[in-house]
């Protein structure tokens, strides 16, 4: 997605106006503005300073979107208790509620990093997150990229559609890693047993041969079964 930078107000500023791109606003003052019905449709804040999104377009959002989330979906299908979700503003701290294209999480009874506070935000780390990059790879992969890492968002997906090619990222002693892929091009996370990726596939818009190598993880991996039982315990 991308996002408008301007110059923005001081936070001291009254915050009765109307969310604009560049104020400079708490979480609280971000979610109290963004909930009002004259606010704009997606926005979120960053760093203590608000980013709204510029149109979606179908090429270099909708559809690879579309397609992420199938790809997610069918993951949950096979891996019943997981929480997926489509854009939902996430509020981390009094700095950043960023509003991500795609998460999944483990819910917090089953040792989830995350809840769903009053108001039905989603607060604290996804264990997964993922963004759809189509003029803001460079945003996503430094300013977003660091406030997740920061704050302890396990595994990281980057979909640079314009380069056609995806990051996946996962949290090491405090650092992101790229996780590289095995012999025959199938990454593998390593938070989500089973959950198992076909980024050619992906990019193509082959949702079969997708959906085929989720069923292939989930098939192979010992520890998923497990998995599913913690997660519904």
């Amino acid at each position: 997605m991308s996002a408008i930078p301007i110059q923005g107000k001081n936070r001291s500023e009254q915050n009765d106006l109307p969310l604009e791109a560049g104020d400079h606003l708490t979480a609280t003052e971000f979610i109290r503005r963004y909930s009002r019905e004259d606010a704009p449709p997606r926005a979120e804040l960053i760093n203590g300073v608000v980013r709204l999104m510029l149109p979606i377009t179908f090429g270099y959002h909708a559809n690879p979107h579309a397609n992420l989330i199938s790809w997610l979906g069918f993951y949950t299908a096979m891996t019943p208790g997981v929480l997926p979700g489509a854009p939902s503003s996430m509020r981390l701290d009094e700095d950043n509620v960023p509003e991500p294209d795609a998460m999944l999480r483990i819910p917090a009874h089953a040792g989830g990093l995350s809840r769903i506070a009053p108001g039905e935000y989603v607060e604290g780390a996804p264990e997964l997150v993922a963004e759809i990059a189509g003029t803001s790879a460079s945003f996503d992969l430094h300013d977003k990229l660091d406030v997740y890492r920061r704050h302890g968002v396990r595994e990281y997906v980057v979909w640079r559609v314009r380069d056609k090619a995806i990051d996946w990222f996962v949290l090491r002693e405090g650092r992101y890693v790229a996780l590289a892929p095995d012999a025959d091009g199938t990454l593998k996370g390593e938070t989500f047993p089973g959950l198992w990726f076909d980024g050619p596939a992906l990019i193509d818009g082959d949702l079969g041969a997708v959906m085929k190598t989720v069923q292939l993880g989930v098939a192979a991996t010992p520890g998923h079964a497990d998995f599913v039982q913690r997660l519904n315990a």
